[in-house]
């Protein structure tokens, strides 16, 4: 028996144990800090030595949080912006991906080569050149003035993904389809996609969580009240001589919900889509 194979499958577990632990300390420490902060009246942030749980625990300022600043309205925004961007991002990713992983295209590699490079891209150096062009298009102060970017800032990582799963089903099931009467699109859409699920909803969730966190186009587009989404909407909280952080908190947690309970209800799917995909890959 090699040495391998009499490896014990327990070998390396504390040292497993002990980066999972610190994967997970640097994940939920922030969101739990934030939630403690929003449980906490302003004089007990000012306390030495610090206090690391509230002493009387209070939903005042997540009242305070809904009075101060429409965040119904932010979250309304913020929501209908994410969902528009994403459902448009799968359906051109899914498109392009499947061109990718089944016709035969000459600079294919080069294609690829090219969507990873503009994935690298900051955004800070994209911000002019969209600002001009929605300007010039008339479309500032608006919805699609941050639909139409975050699509396709999300495009890049959304169609590598789908590349991979596309990639790993059979061509036989796409073939059987067509000679039952289904188009290519066809095929697409009543075979492939569904068989790749893990893969459209991993896809999906990053592009939602990236149009839902993301602040610089948001500020830079929509100036008008009625249009801001939730990461410019809690900037407002912020005073001229004061920053109440409390309150600030509140309204983190508040963001933090719907993608937490989208991350668990999707949970198992997002996993598998990413492991399927990194070893396809």
């Amino acid at each position: 028996m090699s040495a391998a194979a009499s490896r014990s499958p327990l070998s390396g577990t504390p040292l497993r144990l002990v980066v999972g632990f610190i994967l997970l300390i640097n994940g939920l420490f922030p969101a739990l800090w934030i939630l403690l902060t929003s449980l906490k009246l302003e004089p007990e942030l000012t306390r030495t030595p610090i206090t690391w749980l509230p002493a009387l625990p209070t939903l005042h300022n997540y009242v305070q949080a809904f009075s101060d600043q429409p965040l119904l309205l932010f979250l309304f925004n913020s929501f209908m912006v994410a969902l528009i961007s994403t459902l448009a991002t799968l359906l051109v990713s899914v498109l392009a991906a499947y061109a990718l992983a089944r016709l035969k295209l000459r600079f294919r590699d080069l294609i690829l080569s090219a969507i990873i490079a503009v994935s690298t891209f900051p955004l800070v150096t994209l911000l002019v050149p969209l600002f001009e062009i929605m300007r010039a298009l008339n479309l500032l102060n608006s919805w699609t003035a941050l639909v139409l970017p975050y699509t396709v800032l999300s495009l890049p990582i959304c169609t590598l993904i789908l590349v991979s799963f596309f990639e790993g089903i059979p061509r036989d099931l796409e073939n059987a389809a067509m000679i039952d009467g289904c188009t290519r699109i066809g095929a697409l859409f009543s075979v492939v996609v569904p068989l790749s699920v893990p893969g459209v909803v991993t896809a999906g969730i990053l592009a939602f969580v990236n149009a839902w966190d993301e602040f610089l186009l948001a500020l830079s587009f929509n100036s008008s009240p009625a249009l801001r989404t939730l990461p410019v909407g809690i900037q407002l909280y912020q005073g001229e001589f004061t920053f109440p952080w409390p309150v600030v908190s509140a309204a983190l947690i508040v963001g933090i919900v719907p993608i937490a309970v989208l991350i668990v209800i999707f949970q198992e799917r997002v996993v598998s889509g990413l492991t399927s995909g990194g070893l396809k890959g």
